[in-house]
């Protein structure tokens, strides 16, 4: 057989090129089967019905998919890696895992930056009670067999009847994947008394006819900032459990303590 050579093959590439032409790899036999089993009992209808409080009903441009969000979190999660932008990158560079994720191949994959945003909308407890209803079904289709499980060479330890998967490499439970994610990349996934706690204070800023300004969660503390109509009285302000940052003619700018600690410390700007 003779050998190929570089030269030959530099050629200028199609402007057009055909679907039956795109590259196809062969599936992952273990992703291929878990979504055949998600498909069966309709995974992004139910995931779609639990996350649909968090999303706007008409509202900016359309977000991430909670099935290709969980999906993506799947891959991080069973294959080991580290941060959201290495989930990224993964599910870039592999075919199969486009596939798993239902991402087109003329499609982007999401961004990093995406998928943290994505994690901050909705609480710890959606994302508990979605990886053990993904268990649950895997446990009863028999694709966890014994206590073990791999995948890619990647050993886990799970244990159906408590609804809880730990990774026997590092021991890491689901809920600390996602404690790593946050402090990677700087978001942390909310509780659901904290995201309770911001729809009230949203609530409370449109009845005064203002809107957050800044809203996140660093170190356990929720910190915010709002701005509001210049007439609104203290009285109001402090009933938001806000103090003001700075006043002007135009409106006024307000935030909780976390927020006025945050300003003090030269961290953030006023605006």
């Amino acid at each position: 057989m003779a050998m190929g050579r570089r030269k030959k093959r530099v050629r200028q590439e199609g402007l057009w090129t055909p679907t039956a032409a795109l590259p196809v790899s062969a599936s992952h036999p273990f992703y291929r089967r878990l979504n055949q089993i998600l498909d069966e009992k309709k995974f992004d209808e139910y995931v779609e019905a639990i996350c649909e409080q968090f999303y706007a009903d008409e509202c900016g441009r359309p977000g991430l998919s909670p099935g290709i969000y969980f999906r993506l979190l799947m891959v991080g999660y069973f294959e080991g890696i580290d941060s959201e932008r290495g989930i990224a990158w993964r599910a870039s560079d592999s075919l199969s895992i486009r596939s798993f994720v239902r991402v087109a191949l003329d499609e982007s994959v999401p961004d990093h930056s995406t998928i943290s945003r994505t994690r901050r909308l909705m609480d710890v407890e959606t994302h508990q009670a979605v990886f053990q209803w993904v268990l649950q079904i895997l446990a009863e289709k028999k694709l966890l067999k014994g206590t073990t499980i791999g995948v890619d060479a990647t050993t886990l330890e799970a244990n159906a009847a408590l609804r809880s998967i730990v990774r026997r490499d590092t021991g890491e439970k689901y809920e600390e994947f996602l404690t790593r994610l946050a402090k990677e990349s700087g978001i942390e996934t909310p509780m659901r008394e904290q995201l309770a706690a911001f729809a009230t204070l949203n609530d409370g800023l449109l009845d005064l006819n203002g809107f957050l300004d800044v809203y996140e969660i660093k170190g356990g503390k929720v910190r915010w900032r709002a701005n509001v109509p210049s007439n609104v009285t203290a009285d109001r302000i402090n009933a938001l459990d806000g103090k003001t940052i700075e006043s002007k003619p135009e409106g006024t700018s307000i935030g909780n303590a976390a927020e006025i600690e945050y300003l003090a410390s030269g961290e953030g700007k006023k605006k």
